[in-house]
C-alpha cells in the first residue's frame, strides 16, 4: 500500500512539474534572414568563393593548354622526354586537386569565422527573451518534426537581435 501511495505521489508531482514548464519556439531561418550582419557575411563568403572558382578555372585552363601542347608535340618527343612531360602534367593536375581541397577547407573556415558571431547573437537574443518570458525550453521550428502549442517568440527574438546588432555595430 505504501508503495502504491508513493508511486501515486511521484506521478502527481511529475505531472505538476510538467504543467509548470513553459516552452517557446522560434523560426531560426526567419531570424537569420532578418539579420543585416548575416547578409553581409553571406556576400563576403560568396565573393570569396567567386575568387576561388576563378583561381581554379585559371589553373584548369593552364592544365588543359599544357595537355593540348603535349598532345600536339608528343609524336616528336623521345620516350624520356614524353615521360618528363607527363610527369609535369601529373604535377599540374595534382596541384589543381590540392588547391581545390585547400579552397574547400578555407571556405569552411571562413564560413565558421563569419557565422560564429551571428549565431552567438541569436543564442543571446533567445536567452534574453526566454528569461524575460520565463521559458524553460525554446525549440527551433526548422528542426522539429512536430510541435503544437508553446509560445512563438520569433518576433521578440528578432527585436532583441536588432538591439544586439546595433550594439555590435556601435562597438566597431
Amino acid at each position: 500500500m505504501k508503495k502504491l501511495l508513493l508511486a501515486l505521489i511521484v506521478v502527481v508531482s511529475a505531472g505538476a512539474a510538467m504543467a509548470q514548464m513553459k516552452i517557446g519556439h522560434v523560426n531560426s531561418q526567419q531570424l537569420l534572414d532578418t539579420m543585416q550582419s548575416r547578409k553581409i557575411a553571406m556576400q563576403k563568403l560568396a565573393d570569396f568563393e567567386k575568387e576561388g572558382v576563378a583561381e581554379l578555372r585559371a589553373m584548369e585552363e593552364d592544365l588543359n593548354k599544357a595537355i593540348a601542347n603535349y598532345q600536339a608535340k608528343m609524336k616528336d618527343l623521345s620516350p624520356v622526354m614524353q615521360q618528363i612531360e607527363e610527369e609535369k602534367l601529373m604535377k599540374k593536375q595534382q596541384a589543381l586537386e590540392d588547391r581545390q581541397q585547400s579552397l574547400q577547407y578555407e571556405m569552411q573556415a571562413y564560413s565558421n569565422e563569419l557565422n560564429q558571431p551571428i549565431l552567438s547573437r541569436v543564442q543571446e537574443a533567445v536567452k534574453r527573451v526566454a528569461e524575460l518570458k520565463k521559458l524553460n525550453y525554446v525549440i527551433d521550428e526548422s528542426v522539429t518534426l512536430y510541435f503544437a502549442g508553446g509560445i512563438d517568440i520569433t518576433a521578440d527574438v528578432a527585436a532583441e537581435l536588432v538591439k544586439l546588432e546595433a550594439e555590435a555595430n556601435a562597438g566597431n
